[in-house]
This record gives structure tokens, C-alpha cells and sequence, in this order.
């Protein structure tokens, strides 16, 4: 599925769209350059889940988490890993437990598009705004955003 994201009020819909839809142990892939808008997206998505305050960019954490929220919430960006199995020495798999992952960069992190509760979304450009590709995981079938 293609969304047009031509302004930052199509931003909110899309991430009120998907936070309703979020439940433990589901993943929300975001590729994308650069510049292409997975931090902001990230940012609604937990403002959507209902947190108050700064969301910092986990590129030099690398992991980032929000415990109060329901579900809770990991954001983590892999942009500085060289190979996906750092993602152990991190202890991913413990963080993730019970919660939902925003993962930004996740190539870097061997990917998680394998996954049946994963959501994966790609950012590019499109004119003066950006469009997202939307594709789910047998999990995701009949809640997509």
C-alpha cells in the first residue's frame, strides 16, 4: 500500500493509524535515506501512544525506550551498527519482550521484514512531501493502517 504524506497533518494520520493498531511484540520497520522522516514518524507514533515530552533520536544510544506507555515502547535506530549480530551484544531480544520495537535503520540489524507482526514502512521523497510504502505481516492483515 502507497501512502502520500504531502504534509505533517498526513504524518499524524498515518501514525494515529498505526498506534491504535499496535499491540506487544509487533514491530514497525522504517526504512528509508537520510533526511526521509523515520525519527518524525517514530515521534507521532509515540505521541500517538500517548507520551508526553522529548522523543531523542536513539542514533547514538542506539536504543531508547518508553516503559510507561501501553504497549510499551522500544525506538531503537541501527544506523551505526556494522553487523547485525551487535544486535545481541545490545540484548535486543531482551528489550523487545513484551513490548513494541520502532526500529529505525533495519537492514543494519539484518531486518525484521521476516517477521509475522512486522510493519514495515519505506520513506521516500515525493515533491515537496514524502510517500510511505506500507507493506504487513501476516500479523498485520485486517489491521493495517
Amino acid at each position: 500500500m502507497i501512502i502520500e504524506l504531502p504534509d505533517l497533518l498526513a504524518v499524524e494520520q498515518l501514525r494515529a493509524r498505526i498506534a491504535a493498531q499496535l499491540k506487544p511484540g509487533d514491530v514497525v520497520s522504517l526504512a528509508g535515506g537520510l533526511g526521509a522522516g523515520k525519527t518524525t514518524l517514530c515521534r507521532a507514533i509515540l505521541s500517538g501512544l500517548g507520551h508526553e515530552g522529548e522523543v531523542p533520536s536513539p542514533t547514538f544510544t542506539i536504543i531508547e525506550t518508553y516503559d510507561l506507555l501501553q504497549p510499551r515502547v522500544v525506538h531503537a535506530d541501527f544506523y551505526r551498527l556494522e553487523d547485525p549480530a551487535e544486535t545481541e551484544e545490545l540484548g535486543l531480544d531482551d528489550y523487545r519482550e513484551g513490548a513494541v520495537l520502532l526500529a529505525e535503520w533495519p537492514g543494519r540489524a539484518g531486518g525484521f521484514g521476516h517477521e509475522a507482526a512486522c510493519l514495515s514502512i519505506t520513506l521516500e521523497s515525493a515533491g515537496k512531501g514524502r510517500r510511505a510504502i506500507v507493506e504487513g505481516g501476516a500479523d498485520w492483515l485486517g489491521r493495517m493502517p
